[in-house]
This record gives structure tokens, sequence and C-alpha cells, in this order.
């Protein structure tokens, strides 16, 4: 129904809110510019952005086995941090007693060498740079040389779980990562029996490994814009970092792991000398908030459409309004304080960020429990309540790209009462 779409124009009337007398809005805007130029100047959020668009290469630590080369790749609609028509692949299988056991595979199959397993690893890279002989584009002598290594990875039959993931939005994240644990914590009391959010707890690497309430990624696997820099640089384009030394594997891996921080040589920072993570992070907290379209917004179907959204429930999991803890609170296990620009800020994620089973769910468990160290299996088939602020960027829907209009991806959560009301209004 258009209506849906546009009613997610819409500022907020008559909908199930979390807010603060005394806040005021966040900066909204798809653009380039920093949220406040007194936390992060102008000039630094566009060296950060560069950093974030930089594309790396084998010479930077990019690989073995990744998915893109710069961060900009899988983020930049309509702008820099922006969301993506871009998937990665995930995959696995149940056990005897129906437990997830994320994929091992085999790669260098076609080297003559012995094959090298690559274990207990759900992500399925889709790029890998060996085989390769890459020349200087100077002096046009060869930098790097594995002509008979292959480290693409490929799904093995017996992983028969599969599913594609696609690229979340970031721009605004700085704003999410400032809400309190106890705001997201006390969302569920409000829910009704049935459509009650799943709260993860998960760990900050700043913070030793601190516990805090995940709110980034599909399975609400990060609380940490950081700490989510660090695993992304990994996983997504094959880059240790200081909260991740271990490579996926070693296979024509040339780049030495050890490598210590420019800014701190007693710390090791694996490829990422510079501390690019650090950049990756601040361009994030810096951004605003995804704007909503102000003309739909105007008129009679976009009133008409919030007005249903709200009353047939959807507002339940997609919660319009949240606000952000106070400046100066220390969140991140005590690694970051909340500044001006972040605190006390009114937002429109139309998001709960906790899990729930609708039916859709991919059958891949990605969090650990925090008290067994194991994958929680509770979690397997639950997603993160989709942030839909910014969805008018994107016509690829739900977690895997599956539905192309807002009618599918809302007749396709089968399983919540606000679908059947849905299919009551026909």
């Amino acid at each position: 129904f258009l209506l849906f779409a546009v009613a997610l124009a819409l500022p907020i009337w008559a909908s199930r809110t979390v807010e603060s007398q005394s806040a005021t809005e966040a900066p909204t805007g798809f653009d380039t510019l920093t949220n406040d130029a007194t936390f992060v100047s102008q000039a630094t959020h566009d060296d950060d952005r560069g950093t974030f668009e930089e594309r790396d290469d084998v010479t930077k630590g990019l690989g073995p086995v990744y998915n893109a080369q710069s961060c900009a790749e899988c983020h930049q609609n309509p702008v820099t941090g922006g969301i993506s028509q871009i998937s990665e692949l995930r995959a696995g299988h149940n056990d005897g007693f129906g437990n997830f056991v994320p994929a091992t595979l085999t790669i260098n199959d076609g080297g003559g060498l012995t094959g090298v397993t690559i274990a207990n690893r759900s992500l399925i890279n889709q790029r890998a740079t060996c085989p390769g002989v890459v020349t200087d584009l100077v002096t046009h002598a060869i930098i790097y040389n594995h002509p008979n290594e292959q480290a693409q990875e490929r799904v093995p039959g017996a992983e028969t779980v599969r599913t594609r993931r696609m690229t979340t939005n970031l721009i605004g994240l700085g704003f999410v990562e400032a809400i309190s644990n106890t705001t997201l914590q006390n969302i569920p009391n409000g829910q009704p029996s049935g459509m009650k959010g799943q709260v993860t707890f998960v760990p900050v690497a700043e913070a030793n490994n601190a516990l805090r309430i995940g709110r980034f990624g599909w399975k609400s696997q990060d609380a940490s814009l950081l700490t989510f820099s660090g695993g992304a640089y990994l996983n997504e384009m094959g880059i240790t970092n200081r909260f991740n030394l271990q490579e996926v594997t070693t296979l024509c891996d040339d780049v030495s792991d050890t490598t210590p921080c420019t800014s701190n040589p007693s710390i090791q920072c694996g490829e990422d000398k510079d501390n690019d993570i650090d950049a990756f992070a601040r361009f994030m907290r810096a951004t605003k908030a995804p704007s909503r379209d102000a003309r739909l917004a105007a008129t009679a179907s976009a009133q008409t459409g919030a007005s249903l959204f709200h009353s047939i429930g959807c507002d339940i999991c997609h919660i319009t309004t949240l606000t952000t803890a106070p400046p100066g609170t220390l969140i991140n296990g005590g690694a970051f304080t909340v500044p001006n620009a972040l605190g006390n800020k009114i937002i429109h994620p139309y998001s709960d960020f906790l899990l729930h089973d609708v039916g859709t769910g991919d059958g891949i468990a990605q969090v650990n429990d925090p008290n067994t160290g194991q994958l929680d299996q509770t979690m397997k088939n639950k997603l993160r309540t989709a942030p839909l602020w910014g969805i008018r960027t994107r016509n690829e829907l739900m977690h895997d790209g599956g539905n192309y209009t807002r009618n599918e991806r809302v007749n396709s959560s089968s399983r919540q009462r606000s679908h059947r009301r849905h299919q009551q209004l026909s």
C-alpha cells in the first residue's frame, strides 16, 4: 500500500514514543555535513569520509577473502554512509539437535597444494585476492605474486542453511549508539505478549569486552560503532586491526598482522597501522539522521497512512520515536562519553532495535550467549526490527532483499498481529 510507504515520511503524531521532555530533534539530511561542528569539525568529517571512501588494495592488507575494497562500496546511497542494494552471503547447517552450526569450507582446491580449512564461520566472502599477480602502477614491478593459490570461498553442499543479508544504513547511527541500555530494556514491557522483542548483550571490544545491549546489524550483534568498524574491516575487507589481529586465512597474505600502531607503537594494529577504524566510527557518529520527504509528508495520503500505521500496530515494533541519553553519559562500557551533539536528541528510526521472530528469520545463529560463550540458538530465527528511516532510498526490502514492494514487505511478516490487521483492511 502506498499509504504505508508515505507514512514513513511523516512527522510523528499519535504514535508510540519513548522520549524525554527536555530533548530536541536530531538534525536530519542526506548530505555530507557534520551533525555538529563543535563535536566533529567539517574538515575532520571530510577527512574521515575520505578514509571511509578509500579503496584499499593488497598492499594495504585487502583480503585474502573479502567483500569490498572500501566501506563506501557497500554504504553509499544516496550519500556516503547510506544503504545500498549490495548483499553478503551467510551459510551453515543444523546439527542433529537442530542447532545451527556455522559453515566449514576448504579453499585452495585448485592450487595443487594442501587444502586450507576455514571453520566455524557463517560469513562466506564473495571475493578473493588470489589467484592474482599485481604490478605497481608507477614502477610496473610485481608487488603481489600469487598466481597459483586459490582463496575463493564457496558454499559446500553440506551447508544447507543459506541466506543473503542486505547492507544496512549507517548514517545517523551515532544517535542510535547514544540510546541508553535502560531505554531499550524497557521497550518490551510495553509490547504485548507474543510480540516482545529480545534484547541481546554483546561485547564492546574497546572496553575489554564489557557487555552492552546490541543495536547494530541484522542480529543486533554490535553495540558500539568502533567495535562494529573493527569487525567490518576484518570480515568485509579482510584487514586486521587492533581488535581483530587474526586473519580469516593467511593463504596469499603478504601484509604483517603484527604491525604496531603509528600513534602508539606499544599496541599492535594489524594491517590498520593508522587506526582507520577510529575514523570510520567518528564519521558515522558525526552523520545526521536520515531525513523524511517533507513534500510527501504534507499529503492527505501520508496523513492517512500514518494513522493506519499506528492503528494496526506497526509501531509496536517499528517504534517511531526514541530519545538518546543525556550529554555526559558514559556508554560502551565507559569507553565513550555522549557529547552534546548526540545527547538528549529525539530521533525517528521506526525500530525498537530488538530481535523478533516474524516468520522470516534466516536460521543463522550469530550472537553468543554471554553465560556460556556458545551461540544463542534461541535467536537463530529472529531478526532485528529493521529501522525504516531512509527506506525510501532502498528498492530491495527485508533482510535478504526478497521483497520489492512495501505491500509485500508487510505481508511477509506473517506471525505478527499487525500483519493480520493489515490483511483485514482489504
